[in-house]
């Protein structure tokens, strides 16, 4: 069984989704860990009623970024994890910290990458007019928002949305694809290909499907 860790900045919502589906027998992982940068995230009080080790890393006691992400990477490999897990991370990583958990760090990121990387998403999706949005699980790169895909799924954005209100439908999607992104990796069907991502078992199709979803 794969170990895993976590990495949260809040409430982790897409963590919960995460032991969610690993009680249900749906995620074949053992969370070894669920990290934070806060020591205010409510998602480390989850974890722990979950019975999973917790730590925090609060990066404001850190002189620079390099220096906490030096000591973040050796708070994860404690855990000798199989996979990292970037949960609503709040953080920009370091190419080295990049580098040294390449090919193994997903993250997820709230509209159809490449369009709309950064943050705000959803306004400036709402801003621009699109009829659809969505939410992309992707390998980790030194590029900002930026990876291989694994796995999107997309909503129509209706004509009364709100941010608030696209932000929820998008979030319902997120805690459907990122456990089942995750489980593919368990399950060793990942398949790397430059910038492309094929999951073995899928009829040789590429990972990155978009699943449309209404309401």
């Amino acid at each position: 069984m794969k170990n895993i860790v976590i990495l949260i900045s809040g409430r982790g919502s897409n963590m919960e989704a995460m032991i969610a589906a690993r009680d249900a027998g749906q995620l074949p992982v053992n969370i070894a860990a669920v990290i934070a940068n806060r020591p205010d995230a409510k998602g480390l009080e989850t974890a722990a009623a979950a019975g999973i080790a917790t730590r925090c890393l609060d990066h404001k006691a850190f002189a620079g970024r390099e220096a906490f992400d030096t000591a973040l990477a050796a708070c994860i490999d404690e855990f000798a994890p199989d996979l990292v897990v970037l949960a609503g991370f709040m953080r920009i990583l370091t190419p080295d910290f990049v580098r040294h958990y390449e090919g193994r760090l997903l993250n997820i990121h709230p509209s159809l990458l490449p369009a709309f990387p950064g943050l705000h998403t959803h306004q400036r999706a709402l801003d621009e007019g699109v009829r659809v949005h969505g939410c992309t699980v992707h390998f980790v790169t030194a590029e900002l928002d930026h990876g291989p895909v694994v796995i999107q799924a997309a909503v129509p954005v209706l004509d009364d949305d709100t941010e608030d209100s696209l932000s929820a439908r998008i979030l319902k999607q997120e805690h459907r694809i990122y456990p089942q992104a995750v489980r593919w990796f368990a399950e060793g069907r990942l398949q790397l290909d430059g910038m492309k991502v094929r999951v073995q078992g899928e009829q040789a199709e590429p990972a990155a499907l978009i699943s449309p979803v209404l309401g």
